[in-house]
């Protein structure tokens, strides 16, 4: 009887009397919903109207770009092929270094290594180095014969261990050019583990360098290897091609600023140790170096025509692992320098949450409120036209499940762009993005007796050599010592 006295007290206080309570609820519900719910609603809505019209202008004038004005690299740059001289020999072509940056990543280290050694290029004048921070010694074991496999073709190629995981990505590459043996290297390449070059990589993209001496960086056109192995890399797709056949080609063609990718792409060192070199103080070491470079005034160049084979994430939970490092790392990177570096991803996907998942859904409950034809279709449908069309024509039929898909997705990623911003305590924790390369097909002590030929129909081991055969391979630690020599037999 206590409780319940409690409670006539309590409605009583909020609404009079215990007598017709529905009809005092419906009142007070009635009063809240005019004077504070519908008021915010058509605020929230108006923010999300301006914020979807800024998209919209954005991606019409990429689209314009991208009809009008795009123009080729190669026109916009002095660009000449790198050939032979009788006179000097090789002195011609400059030192590059190529970087492969490992970490327990077992199943697609032979793919990067192969493609990084099969590179075109003087034999004398590249550098190969892996540098490998696994934690699993039969892995670290592995690469290291992988290595001295292709030291023994004449690959000049250095297995560089890692004894610790500081600075994560950054720290490795930092770490890789502070070795007194690429001293003489002019440019450096760098390709995560589960990317593959082609062979003509270098002659395409090294004389940009060479031939403008403010070009910085040459960023290369991801292409995916298992974008058709399920619904969800289809998906990623759309969304990855829009970026570089949109978004990255506009801002070069445009000499605006445009991130680096973090992968496939090759810099003139002297502009990485101007910007201050590598630094881990986010996760998006790749854009926090070009931000730095691009205000040093270096120019960055994309080269759509120059592609490179990747992995998309085939799992969920590897995609949304990569996904809240892209995005909370740019803007835990905008928290700490304060200039305009992450716009698209910021505006875009917060605005796709709020608009679509939260304020859209709350019109239809509030009837006071009305939302503009202009705004909840007709702009959706030209920018969803306009990234299909100029990004992946061939899964036109999938923007409806693309639609849904990041409409989804925006949620996870406005929570990673608050952690970014916030600098909450995950912010800089680097997850590997699992990768499966040929993992479908070897199990844990070998290989299963399933069918040769790889589905994503890339670089494969080079079996046909010699077993049996002892080789030295050069190892280094952590640069604190020498260079140590160890042998082992290639038999598998």
């Amino acid at each position: 009887m206590a409780e319940i006295s409690v409670k006539n007290l309590a409605l009583e206080w909020l609404l009079g009397s215990t007598v017709d309570v529905g009809g005092h609820i419906g009142h007070l519900w009635k009063i809240i919903r005019v004077w504070f719910v519908v008021p915010l609603l058509r605020v929230s809505l108006y923010i999300c109207l301006v914020l979807s019209t800024m998209l919209f202008l954005e991606w019409v004038y990429i689209g314009g770009v991208l009809l009008f004005f795009k123009k080729m690299p190669e026109k916009r740059y002095i660009w000449e092929a790198m050939v032979d001289d009788s006179e000097i020999g090789n002195l011609g072509f400059p030192m590059v270094l190529v970087q492969i940056p490992l970490f327990n990543e077992k199943e697609v280290y032979k793919l990067s290594i192969g493609a990084a050694c099969n590179l075109s290029w003087p034999a004398d004048r590249i550098l190969i180095q892996v540098m490998d921070g696994s934690t699993d010694t039969v892995i670290k074991d592995m690469v290291e014969k992988e290595c001295a496999r292709w030291a023994c073709e004449g690959v000049n190629i250095r297995y560089q261990v890692r004894e610790t995981r500081g600075g994560f990505k950054a720290g490795a590459l930092k770490e890789g050019l502070t070795y007194e043996y690429v001293r003489d290297c002019e440019h450096v390449a760098i390709f995560d583990a589960d990317f593959q070059p082609e062979p003509d990589f270098l002659r395409r993209a090294v004389p940009f360098l060479v031939h403008n001496p403010d070009i910085a960086l040459v960023q290369a056109r991801w292409r995916f290897v298992n974008a058709d192995e399920c619904l969800l890399t289809r998906l990623q797709e759309i969304s990855m091609d829009y970026h570089f056949t949109a978004e990255q080609e506009v801002g070069s063609s445009a000499h605006a600023f445009f991130g680096f990718n973090g992968s496939g792409g090759i810099w003139r060192i002297g502009a990485i140790k101007e910007a201050g070199g590598w630094d881990a103080r986010t996760t998006a070491e790749d854009m926090d170096l070009a931000v730095r470079a691009g205000l040093k005034g270096w120019k960055l160049v994309y080269v759509g025509s120059l592609q490179v084979k990747s992995e998309l994430p085939s799992t969920y939970k590897a995609f949304r692992s990569q996904q809240h490092r892209w995005f909370c790392g740019p803007t835990n990177l905008f928290r700490k320098i304060a200039m305009d570096i992450a716009k698209c991803k910021i505006v875009g996907h917060t605005c796709i949450f709020f608009s679509y998942c939260v304020v859209l859904p709350l019109t239809i409950l509030i009837p006071e409120v009305d939302i503009p034809k202009w705004g909840a279709v007709f702009m959706p449908c030209i920018i969803t036209a306009i990234n299909s069309v100029f990004a992946t024509p061939r899964s036109l039929h999938l923007v409806l499940l693309w639609v849904l898909f990041e409409s989804a997705m925006s949620f996870h990623l406005t929570k990673a762009i608050f952690m970014g911003l916030l600098g909450t305590k995950s912010v800089n924790e680097w997850v590997v993005t699992e990768k499966l390369g040929d993992a479908s097909k070897i199990e844990a002590n070998g290989e299963s007796d399933a069918p040769k030929e790889s589905r994503f129909k890339v670089l494969r081991d080079r079996d046909g050599f010699v077993s049996g055969l002892e080789l030295p391979v050069l190892v280094q630690g952590n640069g604190t010592g020498p260079l140590q020599q160890r042998s082992f037999n290639l038999d598998h």
